[in-house]
Protein backbone atom coordinates (compact mmCIF):
# COMPACT_ATOMS: atom_id res chain seq x y z
CA UNK A 1 0.00 0.00 0.00
CA UNK A 2 1.34 3.46 -0.81
CA UNK A 3 0.38 7.11 -0.71
CA UNK A 4 1.67 9.95 -2.85
CA UNK A 5 1.27 13.55 -1.71
CA UNK A 6 0.05 15.53 -4.71
CA UNK A 7 -0.89 18.68 -2.81
CA UNK A 8 -1.08 20.50 0.53
CA UNK A 9 2.40 19.15 1.26
CA UNK A 10 4.27 21.91 3.13
CA UNK A 11 1.56 24.22 1.83
CA UNK A 12 -2.17 24.79 2.19
CA UNK A 13 -3.72 24.25 -1.25
CA UNK A 14 -4.24 21.42 -3.73
CA UNK A 15 -5.06 18.77 -1.12
CA UNK A 16 -4.74 15.28 -2.60
CA UNK A 17 -3.61 11.92 -1.25
CA UNK A 18 -3.17 9.46 -4.11
CA UNK A 19 -3.56 5.96 -2.73
CA UNK A 20 -2.79 2.49 -4.06
CA UNK A 21 -4.16 -0.50 -2.14
CA UNK A 22 -5.59 -3.92 -3.02
CA UNK A 23 -4.98 -3.32 -6.71
CA UNK A 24 -7.08 -0.12 -6.62
CA UNK A 25 -5.99 3.48 -7.26
CA UNK A 26 -8.02 6.13 -5.52
CA UNK A 27 -7.70 9.64 -4.12
CA UNK A 28 -8.72 11.37 -0.94
CA UNK A 29 -9.53 14.89 -2.19
CA UNK A 30 -8.42 16.53 -5.43
CA UNK A 31 -7.99 20.20 -4.65
CA UNK A 32 -7.10 23.13 -6.85
CA UNK A 33 -3.58 24.49 -6.40
CA UNK A 34 -3.69 28.21 -5.57
CA UNK A 35 -0.84 30.65 -5.12
CA UNK A 36 1.98 31.91 -7.29
CA UNK A 37 2.40 31.09 -10.98
CA UNK A 38 4.60 28.04 -10.37
CA UNK A 39 2.16 26.51 -7.89
CA UNK A 40 -0.80 27.06 -10.21
CA UNK A 41 1.04 25.32 -13.08
CA UNK A 42 0.43 22.10 -11.14
CA UNK A 43 -3.26 22.31 -12.08
CA UNK A 44 -2.35 21.82 -15.73
CA UNK A 45 0.04 18.89 -15.22
CA UNK A 46 -2.47 16.23 -14.22
CA UNK A 47 -0.36 13.41 -15.65
CA UNK A 48 0.90 12.79 -12.11
CA UNK A 49 -2.72 11.96 -11.18
CA UNK A 50 -3.18 9.48 -14.11
CA UNK A 51 -6.92 10.34 -14.16
CA UNK A 52 -7.88 7.54 -16.56
CA UNK A 53 -6.42 4.96 -14.14
CA UNK A 54 -8.17 6.35 -11.07
CA UNK A 55 -10.95 4.13 -9.66
CA UNK A 56 -12.71 6.50 -7.27
CA UNK A 57 -12.34 9.71 -5.22
CA UNK A 58 -13.36 10.49 -1.64
CA UNK A 59 -14.08 14.19 -0.99
CA UNK A 60 -13.69 15.50 2.57
CA UNK A 61 -15.48 18.81 1.92
CA UNK A 62 -16.40 21.41 -0.68
CA UNK A 63 -13.66 23.99 -0.25
CA UNK A 64 -12.08 24.51 -3.65
CA UNK A 65 -8.59 23.58 -2.38
CA UNK A 66 -10.00 20.11 -1.65
CA UNK A 67 -12.31 19.50 -4.63
CA UNK A 68 -11.53 22.11 -7.30
CA UNK A 69 -9.46 19.90 -9.60
CA UNK A 70 -12.22 17.30 -10.04
CA UNK A 71 -13.55 18.71 -13.36
CA UNK A 72 -10.01 18.81 -14.76
CA UNK A 73 -9.50 15.14 -13.87
CA UNK A 74 -12.80 14.33 -15.58
CA UNK A 75 -11.70 16.32 -18.63
CA UNK A 76 -8.51 14.22 -18.72
CA UNK A 77 -10.20 10.82 -18.48
CA UNK A 78 -11.44 10.14 -14.94
CA UNK A 79 -14.81 8.34 -15.02
CA UNK A 80 -14.98 6.58 -11.63
CA UNK A 81 -17.26 7.34 -8.72
CA UNK A 82 -16.98 10.28 -6.33
CA UNK A 83 -18.21 9.97 -2.73
CA UNK A 84 -19.28 12.87 -0.49
CA UNK A 85 -21.93 13.83 2.08
CA UNK A 86 -25.26 15.35 0.90
CA UNK A 87 -24.42 18.94 1.94
CA UNK A 88 -21.01 18.62 0.28
CA UNK A 89 -22.65 17.52 -2.96
CA UNK A 90 -24.94 20.58 -3.02
CA UNK A 91 -21.99 22.84 -2.25
CA UNK A 92 -19.82 21.09 -4.84
CA UNK A 93 -22.26 22.11 -7.54
CA UNK A 94 -22.09 25.83 -6.84
CA UNK A 95 -18.37 25.88 -6.00
CA UNK A 96 -17.30 23.99 -9.12
CA UNK A 97 -19.61 25.94 -11.42
CA UNK A 98 -18.25 29.19 -10.02
CA UNK A 99 -14.70 27.93 -10.46
CA UNK A 100 -15.44 26.90 -14.07
CA UNK A 101 -16.85 30.37 -14.76
CA UNK A 102 -13.61 31.90 -13.47
CA UNK A 103 -11.52 29.50 -15.60
CA UNK A 104 -13.55 30.36 -18.70
CA UNK A 105 -13.34 34.13 -18.09
CA UNK A 106 -9.58 33.96 -17.52
CA UNK A 107 -9.14 31.94 -20.71
CA UNK A 108 -11.24 34.43 -22.67
CA UNK A 109 -9.16 37.33 -21.36
CA UNK A 110 -5.87 35.55 -22.17
CA UNK A 111 -7.18 34.60 -25.63
CA UNK A 112 -7.85 38.23 -26.49
CA UNK A 113 -4.31 39.10 -25.52
CA UNK A 114 -2.74 36.16 -27.33
CA UNK A 115 -4.70 36.49 -30.57
CA UNK A 116 -3.72 40.16 -30.80
CA UNK A 117 -0.13 38.94 -30.93
CA UNK A 118 -0.88 36.16 -33.41
CA UNK A 119 -0.73 33.36 -30.86
CA UNK A 120 -3.07 30.42 -30.28
CA UNK A 121 -6.13 31.19 -28.09
CA UNK A 122 -5.97 29.95 -24.49
CA UNK A 123 -8.01 26.99 -23.25
CA UNK A 124 -9.69 27.08 -19.85
CA UNK A 125 -8.50 24.65 -17.18
CA UNK A 126 -12.04 23.24 -17.37
CA UNK A 127 -15.52 24.31 -18.43
CA UNK A 128 -19.11 24.22 -17.19
CA UNK A 129 -19.60 21.09 -19.31
CA UNK A 130 -16.75 19.38 -17.44
CA UNK A 131 -18.42 20.28 -14.15
CA UNK A 132 -21.72 18.78 -15.28
CA UNK A 133 -19.95 15.55 -16.22
CA UNK A 134 -18.17 15.50 -12.85
CA UNK A 135 -21.39 16.02 -10.88
CA UNK A 136 -22.97 13.00 -12.59
CA UNK A 137 -20.27 10.83 -10.98
CA UNK A 138 -21.08 11.85 -7.40
CA UNK A 139 -22.70 9.46 -4.92
CA UNK A 140 -23.88 10.66 -1.51
CA UNK A 141 -22.89 8.98 1.75
CA UNK A 142 -24.13 9.81 5.23
CA UNK A 143 -22.02 10.24 8.32
CA UNK A 144 -21.25 7.08 10.34
CA UNK A 145 -22.53 4.63 7.69
CA UNK A 146 -19.79 2.26 6.56
CA UNK A 147 -19.55 1.37 2.87
CA UNK A 148 -17.19 -0.34 0.43
CA UNK A 149 -16.19 1.85 -2.54
CA UNK A 150 -14.22 -1.19 -3.72
CA UNK A 151 -13.45 -4.65 -2.29
CA UNK A 152 -11.13 -4.56 0.71
CA UNK A 153 -11.45 -0.84 1.47
CA UNK A 154 -13.97 -0.24 4.26
CA UNK A 155 -14.83 3.46 4.44
CA UNK A 156 -16.48 5.68 7.05
CA UNK A 157 -17.23 9.41 6.91
CA UNK A 158 -17.39 11.26 10.28
CA UNK A 159 -18.26 14.88 10.99
CA UNK A 160 -15.10 17.04 10.92
CA UNK A 161 -16.90 20.11 12.31
CA UNK A 162 -15.09 22.33 9.79
CA UNK A 163 -17.79 23.49 7.37
CA UNK A 164 -21.22 22.19 6.40
CA UNK A 165 -20.83 18.55 5.31
CA UNK A 166 -17.11 18.33 6.07
CA UNK A 167 -15.70 14.90 6.90
CA UNK A 168 -12.98 12.99 8.63
CA UNK A 169 -12.45 9.83 6.57
CA UNK A 170 -11.52 6.49 8.11
CA UNK A 171 -10.29 3.63 5.93
CA UNK A 172 -9.82 0.03 7.01
CA UNK A 173 -7.78 -1.66 4.33
CA UNK A 174 -7.73 -5.46 4.33
CA UNK A 175 -4.35 -6.91 3.41
CA UNK A 176 -3.01 -10.43 3.14
CA UNK A 177 -3.82 -13.02 5.84
CA UNK A 178 -6.80 -11.02 7.16
CA UNK A 179 -4.59 -8.19 8.38
CA UNK A 180 -6.18 -4.75 8.49
CA UNK A 181 -4.48 -1.36 8.36
CA UNK A 182 -6.45 1.64 9.56
CA UNK A 183 -5.88 5.04 7.99
CA UNK A 184 -7.48 8.26 9.26
CA UNK A 185 -7.62 11.46 7.19
CA UNK A 186 -8.58 14.47 9.29
CA UNK A 187 -9.48 16.59 6.27
CA UNK A 188 -9.70 20.16 7.52
CA UNK A 189 -10.37 19.75 11.21
CA UNK A 190 -12.90 22.09 12.81
CA UNK A 191 -12.57 23.67 16.21
CA UNK A 192 -14.90 22.87 19.10
CA UNK A 193 -17.71 25.27 20.00
CA UNK A 194 -17.55 27.30 16.81
CA UNK A 195 -20.66 28.92 15.42
CA UNK A 196 -23.12 26.81 13.40
CA UNK A 197 -21.09 23.60 13.23
CA UNK A 198 -21.16 20.57 15.50
CA UNK A 199 -17.96 19.69 17.31
CA UNK A 200 -15.56 17.48 15.34
CA UNK A 201 -15.89 13.73 15.81
CA UNK A 202 -13.04 11.79 17.33
CA UNK A 203 -11.22 8.64 16.31
CA UNK A 204 -9.63 6.33 18.84
CA UNK A 205 -7.38 4.06 16.81
CA UNK A 206 -5.24 4.49 13.70
CA UNK A 207 -2.12 2.98 12.27
CA UNK A 208 -1.47 6.02 10.05
CA UNK A 209 -2.97 9.47 10.61
CA UNK A 210 -2.93 12.22 7.96
CA UNK A 211 -3.41 15.39 9.98
CA UNK A 212 -3.95 18.97 8.87
CA UNK A 213 -1.77 21.64 10.52
CA UNK A 214 -2.96 25.00 9.21
CA UNK A 215 -2.74 26.62 12.64
CA UNK A 216 -0.13 24.32 14.13
CA UNK A 217 1.74 27.32 15.55
CA UNK A 218 -1.00 29.15 17.46
CA UNK A 219 -4.48 29.21 18.97
CA UNK A 220 -7.54 31.28 18.12
CA UNK A 221 -9.50 33.76 20.17
CA UNK A 222 -12.93 32.59 21.29
CA UNK A 223 -16.18 33.42 19.48
CA UNK A 224 -17.44 35.95 22.04
CA UNK A 225 -14.22 37.94 21.84
CA UNK A 226 -14.36 37.79 18.04
CA UNK A 227 -17.93 39.05 18.07
CA UNK A 228 -16.85 41.98 20.25
CA UNK A 229 -14.04 42.80 17.82
CA UNK A 230 -16.49 42.68 14.92
CA UNK A 231 -18.79 45.07 16.79
CA UNK A 232 -15.82 47.34 17.48
CA UNK A 233 -15.11 47.57 13.75
CA UNK A 234 -18.78 48.25 12.99
CA UNK A 235 -19.04 50.99 15.62
CA UNK A 236 -15.77 52.61 14.53
CA UNK A 237 -16.88 53.03 10.91
CA UNK A 238 -20.47 53.86 11.85
CA UNK A 239 -19.24 56.76 13.98
CA UNK A 240 -17.07 58.01 11.11
CA UNK A 241 -19.80 57.57 8.49
CA UNK A 242 -17.70 55.06 6.54
CA UNK A 243 -17.95 51.43 5.44
CA UNK A 244 -16.82 48.15 6.96
CA UNK A 245 -15.30 45.87 4.30
CA UNK A 246 -15.22 42.17 5.20
CA UNK A 247 -13.35 39.99 2.68
CA UNK A 248 -14.95 36.64 3.44
CA UNK A 249 -14.84 33.23 1.86
CA UNK A 250 -18.23 32.53 0.31
CA UNK A 251 -18.42 29.15 1.97
CA UNK A 252 -18.73 28.95 5.78
CA UNK A 253 -16.95 32.18 6.77
CA UNK A 254 -19.67 34.36 5.26
CA UNK A 255 -22.32 32.37 7.10
CA UNK A 256 -20.47 32.70 10.42
CA UNK A 257 -20.22 36.46 9.98
CA UNK A 258 -23.94 36.69 9.13
CA UNK A 259 -24.80 34.60 12.19
CA UNK A 260 -22.62 36.83 14.40
CA UNK A 261 -24.32 39.95 13.07
CA UNK A 262 -27.69 38.28 13.67
CA UNK A 263 -26.78 37.65 17.32
CA UNK A 264 -25.60 41.25 17.72
CA UNK A 265 -28.90 42.42 16.22
CA UNK A 266 -30.92 40.24 18.64
CA UNK A 267 -28.96 41.76 21.51
CA UNK A 268 -29.84 45.25 20.25
CA UNK A 269 -26.19 46.20 19.74
CA UNK A 270 -26.10 46.59 15.97
CA UNK A 271 -26.95 50.02 14.48
CA UNK A 272 -30.46 49.75 13.00
CA UNK A 273 -29.77 52.14 10.12
CA UNK A 274 -26.57 50.49 8.89
CA UNK A 275 -27.34 48.23 5.91
CA UNK A 276 -25.51 44.95 5.38
CA UNK A 277 -24.64 44.09 1.79
CA UNK A 278 -23.92 40.45 0.94
CA UNK A 279 -22.12 41.10 -2.32
CA UNK A 280 -21.30 37.69 -3.74
CA UNK A 281 -23.60 35.54 -5.88
CA UNK A 282 -21.68 32.47 -4.73
CA UNK A 283 -22.02 33.40 -1.04
CA UNK A 284 -25.74 34.03 -1.52
CA UNK A 285 -26.25 30.56 -3.02
CA UNK A 286 -24.05 28.95 -0.36
CA UNK A 287 -26.10 30.61 2.38
CA UNK A 288 -29.28 29.18 0.88
CA UNK A 289 -27.73 25.69 0.96
CA UNK A 290 -26.71 26.19 4.60
CA UNK A 291 -30.31 27.02 5.49
CA UNK A 292 -31.55 23.98 3.53
CA UNK A 293 -29.26 21.58 5.46
CA UNK A 294 -29.77 23.07 8.92
CA UNK A 295 -30.15 19.57 10.45
CA UNK A 296 -26.35 19.23 10.17
CA UNK A 297 -25.81 22.25 12.47
CA UNK A 298 -25.26 22.18 16.22
CA UNK A 299 -28.31 22.07 18.49
CA UNK A 300 -28.31 25.80 19.27
CA UNK A 301 -28.45 26.76 15.60
CA UNK A 302 -31.01 24.06 14.75
CA UNK A 303 -33.31 25.49 17.41
CA UNK A 304 -33.49 28.82 15.59
CA UNK A 305 -34.68 27.08 12.42
CA UNK A 306 -37.16 24.76 14.14
CA UNK A 307 -38.83 27.77 15.82
CA UNK A 308 -39.26 29.54 12.49
CA UNK A 309 -36.23 31.86 12.53
CA UNK A 310 -33.50 31.92 9.90
CA UNK A 311 -30.41 33.31 11.66
CA UNK A 312 -28.70 33.79 8.29
CA UNK A 313 -31.30 36.35 7.12
CA UNK A 314 -31.26 39.33 9.48
CA UNK A 315 -33.07 42.68 9.04
CA UNK A 316 -31.14 45.15 6.90
CA UNK A 317 -29.51 42.42 4.82
CA UNK A 318 -29.37 43.26 1.12
CA UNK A 319 -28.40 40.61 -1.44
CA UNK A 320 -26.55 42.00 -4.46
CA UNK A 321 -26.27 39.44 -7.22
CA UNK A 322 -25.83 41.54 -10.37
CA UNK A 323 -22.65 43.49 -11.22
CA UNK A 324 -24.74 46.67 -11.47
CA UNK A 325 -26.05 46.22 -7.91
CA UNK A 326 -22.52 45.55 -6.73
CA UNK A 327 -21.16 48.72 -8.31
CA UNK A 328 -23.99 50.79 -6.82
CA UNK A 329 -22.76 49.93 -3.30
CA UNK A 330 -19.76 52.20 -3.76
CA UNK A 331 -22.00 55.17 -4.55
CA UNK A 332 -24.08 54.52 -1.41
CA UNK A 333 -23.71 57.44 0.98
CA UNK A 334 -23.24 56.68 4.62
CA UNK A 335 -21.97 53.77 6.74
CA UNK A 336 -22.57 50.19 5.64
CA UNK A 337 -21.24 46.67 6.14
CA UNK A 338 -20.05 44.95 2.96
CA UNK A 339 -19.37 41.20 3.00
CA UNK A 340 -17.75 40.16 -0.26
CA UNK A 341 -15.44 37.51 -1.72
CA UNK A 342 -12.67 36.63 -1.96
CA UNK A 343 -11.50 35.96 1.56
CA UNK A 344 -7.84 36.78 0.81
CA UNK A 345 -8.74 39.87 -1.28
CA UNK A 346 -6.97 38.41 -4.32
CA UNK A 347 -10.00 38.18 -6.63
CA UNK A 348 -13.66 39.03 -6.97
CA UNK A 349 -15.77 42.03 -6.11
CA UNK A 350 -14.10 42.79 -2.80
CA UNK A 351 -11.13 44.26 -4.69
CA UNK A 352 -13.38 47.03 -5.99
CA UNK A 353 -14.70 47.77 -2.50
CA UNK A 354 -11.15 47.90 -1.13
CA UNK A 355 -10.14 50.24 -3.92
CA UNK A 356 -12.93 52.65 -2.94
CA UNK A 357 -12.38 52.48 0.82
CA UNK A 358 -8.94 51.31 1.93
CA UNK A 359 -7.49 54.83 1.74
CA UNK A 360 -10.22 56.34 3.98
CA UNK A 361 -9.26 56.81 7.64
CA UNK A 362 -12.75 56.08 8.97
CA UNK A 363 -13.22 52.83 7.06
CA UNK A 364 -12.56 49.37 8.49
CA UNK A 365 -11.13 46.29 6.81
CA UNK A 366 -11.99 43.13 8.75
CA UNK A 367 -10.13 39.90 7.93
CA UNK A 368 -11.89 36.83 9.30
CA UNK A 369 -9.88 34.01 7.74
CA UNK A 370 -6.46 32.63 6.93
CA UNK A 371 -4.36 34.87 4.67
CA UNK A 372 -1.84 32.92 2.57
CA UNK A 373 1.60 34.28 1.80
CA UNK A 374 1.72 36.54 -1.24
CA UNK A 375 -1.97 37.49 -1.21
CA UNK A 376 -3.14 41.12 -0.86
CA UNK A 377 -4.89 40.15 2.37
CA UNK A 378 -1.65 38.84 3.89
CA UNK A 379 0.20 42.02 2.87
CA UNK A 380 -2.44 44.23 4.50
CA UNK A 381 -2.50 42.11 7.67
CA UNK A 382 1.31 42.27 7.84
CA UNK A 383 1.13 46.08 7.92
CA UNK A 384 1.66 47.21 4.32
CA UNK A 385 1.49 51.01 4.03
CA UNK A 386 0.71 50.84 0.32
CA UNK A 387 -1.09 48.13 -1.62
CA UNK A 388 -1.63 47.59 -5.33
CA UNK A 389 -5.28 46.90 -6.15
CA UNK A 390 -6.66 46.75 -9.70
CA UNK A 391 -3.49 48.31 -11.06
CA UNK A 392 -3.47 51.25 -8.64
CA UNK A 393 -1.13 51.91 -5.70
CA UNK A 394 -3.29 52.85 -2.71
CA UNK A 395 -2.44 54.05 0.78
CA UNK A 396 -3.68 51.79 3.57
CA UNK A 397 -5.42 54.29 5.88
CA UNK A 398 -8.44 52.23 6.94
CA UNK A 399 -8.29 50.54 10.34
CA UNK A 400 -7.40 46.87 9.89
CA UNK A 401 -8.95 44.21 12.13
CA UNK A 402 -7.76 40.61 12.12
CA UNK A 403 -10.30 38.36 13.84
CA UNK A 404 -8.84 34.87 14.10
CA UNK A 405 -11.66 33.54 16.28
CA UNK A 406 -13.84 33.02 13.20
CA UNK A 407 -11.48 30.42 11.78
CA UNK A 408 -13.05 27.10 10.82
CA UNK A 409 -9.75 25.35 11.51
CA UNK A 410 -8.71 23.92 14.85
CA UNK A 411 -6.00 25.88 16.61
CA UNK A 412 -2.84 24.35 18.00
CA UNK A 413 -4.19 23.26 21.42
CA UNK A 414 -7.42 22.00 19.79
CA UNK A 415 -5.45 19.81 17.39
CA UNK A 416 -3.52 18.41 20.35
CA UNK A 417 -6.74 17.83 22.28
CA UNK A 418 -8.25 15.99 19.29
CA UNK A 419 -5.12 13.82 19.12
CA UNK A 420 -5.44 12.95 22.81
CA UNK A 421 -8.50 10.78 22.06
CA UNK A 422 -6.39 8.25 20.16
CA UNK A 423 -5.83 5.31 22.49
CA UNK A 424 -3.12 3.45 20.61
CA UNK A 425 0.61 4.00 20.86
CA UNK A 426 3.05 3.88 17.98
CA UNK A 427 0.75 5.66 15.54
CA UNK A 428 2.52 7.29 12.59
CA UNK A 429 1.43 10.84 11.79
CA UNK A 430 1.84 12.69 8.50
CA UNK A 431 1.40 16.45 8.85
CA UNK A 432 -0.14 18.13 5.80
CA UNK A 433 -2.08 21.29 4.90
CA UNK A 434 0.16 23.79 6.66
CA UNK A 435 3.11 26.09 6.12
CA UNK A 436 6.34 24.24 6.87
CA UNK A 437 7.42 26.51 9.75
CA UNK A 438 4.08 25.94 11.51
CA UNK A 439 4.27 22.20 10.91
CA UNK A 440 7.68 21.93 12.54
CA UNK A 441 6.35 23.60 15.70
CA UNK A 442 3.35 21.25 15.86
CA UNK A 443 5.46 18.18 15.08
CA UNK A 444 7.76 18.88 18.03
CA UNK A 445 4.79 19.32 20.37
CA UNK A 446 3.25 16.02 19.22
CA UNK A 447 6.51 14.17 19.75
CA UNK A 448 6.92 15.64 23.25
CA UNK A 449 3.32 15.17 24.35
CA UNK A 450 2.39 11.82 22.75
CA UNK A 451 5.66 10.27 21.62
CA UNK A 452 4.23 9.59 18.15
CA UNK A 453 6.50 9.50 15.13
CA UNK A 454 5.76 12.55 12.94
CA UNK A 455 6.70 12.98 9.31
CA UNK A 456 6.24 16.15 7.21
CA UNK A 457 6.00 15.04 3.57
CA UNK A 458 7.01 17.21 0.64
CA UNK A 459 5.23 17.72 -2.67
CA UNK A 460 5.30 14.57 -4.88
CA UNK A 461 6.78 12.48 -2.07
CA UNK A 462 5.68 8.85 -2.01
CA UNK A 463 5.46 6.70 1.09
CA UNK A 464 5.15 2.93 1.24
CA UNK A 465 2.88 2.04 4.17
CA UNK A 466 3.71 -1.30 5.74
CA UNK A 467 2.13 -3.49 8.37
CA UNK A 468 3.39 -2.89 11.89
CA UNK A 469 2.92 0.88 11.41
CA UNK A 470 6.12 1.19 9.43
CA UNK A 471 6.64 3.33 6.36
CA UNK A 472 9.33 4.07 3.84
CA UNK A 473 9.60 7.52 2.22
CA UNK A 474 10.67 7.71 -1.40
CA UNK A 475 11.77 11.04 -2.83
CA UNK A 476 11.01 11.90 -6.43
CA UNK A 477 14.13 13.33 -8.14
CA UNK A 478 11.80 15.55 -10.20
CA UNK A 479 11.29 17.65 -7.08
CA UNK A 480 14.61 19.32 -7.90
CA UNK A 481 12.76 20.99 -10.77
CA UNK A 482 10.82 23.08 -8.27
CA UNK A 483 13.89 24.83 -6.88
CA UNK A 484 14.31 28.42 -8.05
CA UNK A 485 17.48 28.99 -10.09
CA UNK A 486 18.48 32.35 -8.65
CA UNK A 487 21.76 32.43 -10.58
CA UNK A 488 19.74 32.40 -13.81
CA UNK A 489 17.35 35.09 -12.53
CA UNK A 490 20.13 37.50 -11.53
CA UNK A 491 22.14 36.81 -14.68
CA UNK A 492 19.08 37.50 -16.84
CA UNK A 493 18.41 40.80 -15.04
CA UNK A 494 22.02 41.90 -15.38
CA UNK A 495 22.07 41.05 -19.10
CA UNK A 496 18.91 43.07 -19.72
CA UNK A 497 20.29 46.05 -17.80
CA UNK A 498 23.52 45.90 -19.81
CA UNK A 499 21.54 45.81 -23.07
CA UNK A 500 19.52 48.84 -21.95
CA UNK A 501 22.71 50.74 -21.10
CA UNK A 502 24.21 49.72 -24.42
CA UNK A 503 21.21 51.24 -26.24
CA UNK A 504 21.17 54.45 -24.20
CA UNK A 505 22.24 56.46 -27.25
CA UNK A 506 19.34 55.06 -29.27
CA UNK A 507 16.98 55.85 -26.38
CA UNK A 508 18.17 59.48 -26.34
CA UNK A 509 17.36 59.87 -30.05
CA UNK A 510 13.77 58.70 -29.65
CA UNK A 511 10.87 61.13 -29.39
CA UNK A 512 10.36 62.84 -26.03
CA UNK A 513 6.98 61.13 -25.40
CA UNK A 514 8.42 57.66 -26.13
CA UNK A 515 11.35 58.33 -23.84
CA UNK A 516 9.02 59.30 -20.99
CA UNK A 517 6.98 56.12 -21.46
CA UNK A 518 10.10 53.93 -21.41
CA UNK A 519 11.49 55.83 -18.42
CA UNK A 520 8.26 55.30 -16.46
CA UNK A 521 8.20 51.57 -17.27
CA UNK A 522 11.86 51.23 -16.23
CA UNK A 523 11.25 53.09 -12.97
CA UNK A 524 8.21 50.90 -12.29
CA UNK A 525 10.44 47.84 -12.69
CA UNK A 526 12.83 49.42 -10.19
CA UNK A 527 9.97 49.98 -7.75
CA UNK A 528 9.05 46.31 -7.97
CA UNK A 529 12.68 45.33 -7.27
CA UNK A 530 12.72 47.68 -4.26
CA UNK A 531 9.68 45.88 -2.84
CA UNK A 532 11.41 42.51 -3.36
CA UNK A 533 14.52 43.77 -1.53
CA UNK A 534 12.39 45.15 1.31
CA UNK A 535 10.59 41.80 1.59
CA UNK A 536 13.88 39.90 1.79
CA UNK A 537 15.21 42.32 4.41
CA UNK A 538 12.00 41.88 6.40
CA UNK A 539 12.55 38.10 6.47
CA UNK A 540 16.12 38.70 7.71
CA UNK A 541 14.77 40.82 10.57
CA UNK A 542 12.27 38.06 11.49
CA UNK A 543 15.06 35.46 11.55
CA UNK A 544 17.20 37.71 13.77
CA UNK A 545 14.29 38.21 16.17
CA UNK A 546 13.63 34.47 16.32
CA UNK A 547 17.31 33.81 17.05
CA UNK A 548 17.29 36.38 19.87
CA UNK A 549 14.13 34.84 21.35
CA UNK A 550 15.80 31.44 21.42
Amino acid sequence: MKVRFLGAARGVTGSCYMMEANGQRFAVDCGLHQGNSEIEKRNWNVKVYSPDKLDFILITHAHIDHCGLLPRLVREGFSGRVFATPPTIDLLEIMLKDSAYIQEMEAEWKSKQQTRHGNTPADPLYTQADVERALRLVTHVEYNEEFLPCPGVQTLFKDAGHILGSSIIELRIFEEKDKKVKLVFSGDLGRPNQLLMRNPSYSEVADFLFLESTYGNRDHKDEDQSREELLQAVNFSFQHGQKVIIPAFALERTQEVLFSLYLLHREGRLPDDMPIFLDSPLAIRATQIFSKHYRYFDSKTRNFFTTGEDPLRLPGLRLTESPRDSMSINSYKGPAIIISASGMANAGRVKHHLRHNIWKKGASIVFVGFQAKGTPGRKIVDGAKMIRILGEELAVKARVFTINGFSAHAGQSQILEWLSYFQNHGMKIFLTHGEYENQQILANLIREKFDHEVHIPDYLEECILKTGRRFEARFDPKRELFKVNWDYVFSDLENKLQLLRKNQGQLSRMGWSDQVDIRDETLEAGTILSKVIASVNSEDVKEDEQTENK
